[in-house]
């Protein structure tokens, strides 16, 4: 039998937090001693572990909003993933961090692409593994990770279709036409004791001895009945990267003796990157199962707490309406889109030059020199900023939360009210003035109705 292998996998996101008016990161006195919490989580955990050299010890993906901002907020943790993934431990993750069953068709390709070339941009390399936001899934959406040169991603156990699953072996998902998805299916008793149980990361070499030594015991029987595709078992434990030194003190010293520069050197396992135990397998032996549609890792009710009222929080009356008025100006800004790109010079295909169009959203061309290509015409830049708008304003974070008083939902409606302002600016339209229309069916929530929270988020940006 092989030696078992552990790989430990951090989803590292933040919400975006950037004004879409002024492009700026607002300060947050709730974040002292830090500027920002952006800075502040930098300081406790990206920082620290890059230091440590934890990302050349771990698999990952870094959201890309939050990548844009450490490039530059803090160069030292940018720096850390950068290096961290010379043994292509990273992967890759959607643009903007929306719920892809959730979103329309057109809007889940460009999230996958935009996220595909922000990695290849940052990291020099092609990704061949993508993490979906709360690892929310469908087979749509799995055929469209495919279509990009995708070949697996991470799931939890329970978003497969199988009685006996093992998820110390990745399975195979058909996905028609001949194709299939490899996901990789995370442990969720570990996953959720480095989560939940802080005591149980205090002592890396005591979580080694009582709770991964037992679970590869476990894995061993299970190898032996059902074959071990050329690999000992692998465990993998994945989590908020944002545990290890934020959520949780310190423990990027936890993970880096788990799995890092301080692991000594009898451990009992193997340390592989993901991708490199990934092309240990014989595929043609891994088992194949069919995917439980709608799923994610942080809502057992599929991906309700994103689209209306569910049992993950007290009240989510007010998610439904919230989702219809932005999905209902999604559909605005798309029809005005079409409408003005007919009428640019050389008439480009707009839904191309947004898939390009990223390349100016995270700095690497200016708007100047992309629409030269385009035909010249200045509109084709304000379009596209309400696009990006526009898909910004679906960030899950906006939903996740027990009401819409907060600085998540704030970020998108702020995102919704520039993509409306720009759309409106250049068609005459009344876009803005019919998502507050919309939004006045959002219930109180602390005292304010939907149209009140919306203007508490402008102001708080001094937009009026």
């Amino acid at each position: 039998m092989s030696r078992p292998s552990l790989v430990v996998h951090g989803h590292f996101y933040q919400p975006p937090r950037v004004d879409p008016f002024s492009g700026a990161l607002p300060a947050d006195p709730t974040a002292a001693p830090a500027r920002d919490w952006n800075a502040r989580i930098s300081a406790e955990c990206y920082r620290p572990n890059a230091l440590a050299g934890n990302y050349g010890a771990m698999s990952w993906d870094l959201g890309p909003t939050l990548a844009s901002w450490l490039e530059d907020g803090d160069p030292v943790a940018y720096d850390g993933f950068a290096r961290g993934d010379a043994e292509a431990n990273g992967m890759a993750q959607p643009f903007h961090h929306a719920i892809m069953p959730l979103a329309a068709a057109h809007d889940r390709r460009t999230e996958i692409r935009w996220g595909l070339r922000d990695f290849e941009l940052r990291f020099g390399r092609r990704p061949t593994g993508m993490w979906l936001p709360e690892t929310a899934v469908d087979l749509a959406t799995l055929r469209m990770l495919a279509d990009e040169g995708i070949d697996h991603t991470v799931l939890a156990p329970w978003q497969v279709d199988s009685h006996d699953v093992d998820t110390r072996r990745p399975v195979r998902i058909p996905l028609g036409d001949g194709r299939e998805m490899l996901a990789v299916l995370y442990d969720g008793l570990l996953s959720a004791a480095v989560s939940f149980e802080p005591s149980a990361t205090v002592d890396a070499d005591a979580f080694v001895r009582e709770r991964l030594v037992p679970r590869f015991g476990q894995a061993d029987e299970e190898h032996g009945r059902h074959g071990s595709a050329g690999l000992g078992p692998l465990v993998v434990i994945a989590t908020d990267g944002e545990l290890y030194g934020h959520h949780q003190p310190h423990r990027e010293q936890f993970l880096s003796r788990l799995v890092g520069l301080t692991a000594p050197d009898d451990l009992p396992y193997d340390r592989p990157s993901l991708a490199a135990a990934l092309a240990a397998l014989d595929r043609s032996l891994l088992p194949v199962v069919a995917l439980h549609e709608a799923t994610s890792w942080s809502c057992h009710h599929g991906v309700t707490r994103w689209s209306g009222d569910c049992d993950c929080v007290q009240d989510g009356q007010w998610k439904e309406p919230l989702r219809s008025a932005l999905e209902r100006l999604a559909g605005g800004v798309d029809a005005l889109t079409d409408d003005i790109a007919h009428t640019l010079r050389a008439a480009p295909d707009v839904w191309a030059a947004r898939d390009a169009w990223v390349d100016v959203v995270i700095g690497r061309e200016t708007a100047a020199t992309f629409t030269a290509r385009y035909g010249g015409d200045d509109r084709l830049a304000l379009l596209l900023e309400a696009q990006r708008w526009r898909l910004a304003m679906f960030a899950s974070c906006g939903w996740f939360w027990e009401d819409p008083v907060r600085p998540e939902t704030a970020g998108s409606l702020r995102a919704a009210a520039r993509a409306a302002r720009l759309i409106d600016g250049l068609a005459g339209s009344n876009l803005e003035r019919r998502l507050i229309a919309d939004l006045s069916l959002i219930p109180e929530h602390d005292g304010l109705d939907g149209v009140a929270v919306f203007r508490q988020a402008l102001a708080a940006v001094n937009v009026l």
